[in-house]
């Protein structure tokens, strides 16, 4: 049996202040439900928005760190602020001259992270052997079977893939706010 946390127990504050926002929770999950929908449906071109999004990010974040340098040209970090500056305005230009490749890059990356991530966890379970450490099991091999198959798809995945995480990220985060929402709302009022 679990209990809930004091902080979101009936009549506390935080429990008061989620009941008023219910119906907020509810629309907006069901908002980012639906972009998540969309962007399932068309992963190719959920990839180039999100590739784009990140390289209209990084260019701005360049500029803010060149002003930044500029500002404390006298102080001793003046070049790190410059070579960082140079490093997110040239990545930045890139996914936005060509996010077609940028996404290629950024899905290699994936692959790689879920490979190493997934074998690490494989033997950090198999070789601690702590309470639940199947389920950890299970989601290294879920990982190393996920990078696997990027890898062996690639780059032809790297025009689905980033589209699929994002539109799968949105659907579950719209519908755990619904669920949100609608527990709140239903939690017996003090």
């Amino acid at each position: 049996m679990t209990q809930a946390s004091p902080a979101s127990a009936p009549g506390t504050t935080e429990h008061v202040r989620l009941q008023g926002t219910w119906l907020q929770l509810v629309l907006l999950g069901a908002v980012s439900f639906f972009l998540g929908l969309l962007a399932i449906s068309s992963t190719f071109v959920a990839t180039m928005a999100t590739v784009f999004a990140i390289g209209i990010v990084l260019v701005v974040a360049g500029v803010t760190e060149v002003v930044h340098a500029i500002l404390v040209r006298n102080w001793g970090g003046f070049a790190l602020h410059l070579l960082s500056a140079a490093m997110y305005l040239i990545l930045g230009v890139f996914m936005l001259e060509d996010p077609v490749q940028a996404a290629a890059v950024l899905t290699l990356i994936f692959a790689a992270s879920f490979i190493v991530g997934g074998v690490l966890r494989i033997i950090f379970a198999l070789t601690e052997r702590f309470p639940s450490w199947p389920w950890v099991l299970l989601s290294g091999a879920v990982d190393l079977l996920l990078g696997l198959m990027i890898f062996n798809r690639w780059p032809d995945s790297s025009l689905w893939v980033i589209g699929l995480f994002v539109g799968l990220d949105l659907l579950l985060h719209g519908w755990s706010s619904i669920i949100l929402g609608l527990t709140v709302r239903t939690v017996a009022r003090p």
